[in-house]
Order: C-alpha cells, then structure tokens, then sequence
C-alpha cells in the first residue's frame, strides 16, 4: 500500500511518516502545491490531507483531483474540528475526517478502515484476481495454490496491476507509484519488470492477461 501525506508541520509530518511507514510506502509533502502535484499523479491508495496548507487548501485539493475523477480516499487530518468544516470536508469529497490532537492508534485504525472499504485491502482474503492471490506474507504469492515468490519490487508491481485490474495504467504511474519520483533508475525498467512476472506467470497461463497498451502502459484483464 502506498500513501500520500500533506501536513505542512515539520514535526507532525515526520511523525506520521515514521509510524506509517512501518506498515506502507509512505510519500510526504508540506505544501498544497506539492501535494496536489502528488496526488494528480494517481498512484496512491490513500491521501492524508491537512486541510490549511500553504498555497493550495486540501479542500481544493480534493476538490481538484475528484473532477479528474482520480477517486484516492481522503482522510482530512486537522485542526479545524467545527461542524461545518467537517461537512464541507466530505461535501468537497473526503472520505474520512480525523480531528488533531489524535492517537495514533485511532489514526492506524482509521486508515485500514478506509483501505478496507475502497477494495485496496482484505485482511482476510488478500489481494486476489482470478486464482492469483497476494497473501501480504514475505511477498507470497498463491496462483491456483501454487506458491510462486517475487521480489519485493514484483510483488508491489503486480499487486498495483491487480488493484486496478480492468484499468489502463501508464508506465508512468508504475514507475512513479513502485521506484518513487526520486530513483535513480529510469523508466525502461518497468518494462524489464512486467517481463519479469510474466515469465513467473506463464506456467499457469496467466502472463497473457498483462497486456501491453502500445504507447501508453498495461492493463490487466481477461486474454
């Protein structure tokens, strides 16, 4: 899982991205401008999301990426806890609304609740297309109970292609989303990658449901 967190307080925004990251790929920004950049690219399965934030206020930032259609749940994390704001938070939009100061646990909960409701995470079934399942353990992976084992960076890409399978996804967004906005590595590597599971996958028949979107990326579906 990876997610977005915009919070425009040092100390706060390096809290959450320690705790966080102890369970998900966890991407920050500081600023509005930055966190709309971010979270246009549509790579996350959550955005937590300051709601008074320099440059561009997270309500506009919701508003902004739900006319892209981009439909990443938003947790609204702040300080402004009148009633009002609230609506206006899930009018605009966002899915959840947490109040600071909040616990930790509350916030993990939160999360996971939101992860659960959006299909991006089963805690008891995994992630699963077809006969395909990612069991979240050692980056295990069951095809027709077959166990098979990925790298961590397969693992993720193929969980990413099974999230939005029936979507086109770009190679962009792949890269973006698996090696990060500040890799070292270049695009073609997804390319190197997607080769690489369809080889895992081609014993079972599976490796023809990645398909090659000519110019633009892949989608998984039935061949």
């Amino acid at each position: 899982m990876k997610l977005l967190v915009v919070e425009d307080n040092k100390l706060l925004l390096d809290s959450l991205k320690t705790i966080l990251e102890t369970e998900y790929t966890v991407d920050i920004a500081d600023n509005g401008e930055d966190g709309l950049f971010f979270a246009e690219q549509n790579i996350y399965d959550l955005i937590i999301l300051d709601v008074m934030l320099p440059h561009v206020n997270g309500f506009d930032i919701v508003k902004h990426i739900r006319k892209e259609k981009i439909k990443t749940p938003v947790l609204f994390l702040t300080a402004k806890d009148s009633l009002e704001d609230r609506v206006k938070g899930l009018e605009f939009g966002g899915d959840d609304y947490l109040v600071k100061p909040f616990q930790t646990p509350e916030l993990q909960a939160r999360i996971k609740a939101l992860l659960r409701r959006s299909g991006a995470l089963d805690l008891d079934e995994g992630i699963k297309y077809k006969e395909i399942v990612l069991t979240g353990r050692e980056n295990d992976v069951l095809v027709n109970n077959t166990p098979i084992k990925l790298t961590i960076k397969q693992y993720e890409l193929l969980e990413y292609l099974i999230q939005n399978n029936g979507k086109i996804v770009t190679k962009e967004q792949i890269f973006d989303r698996i090696w990060g906005f500040d890799s070292d590595t270049t695009i073609a590597i997804v390319e190197v990658f997607i080769h690489q599971i369809r080889k895992k996958l081609e014993p079972f028949d599976y490796h023809k449901d990645i398909q090659t979107v000519r110019g633009v990326g892949y989608i998984l579906k039935d061949y």
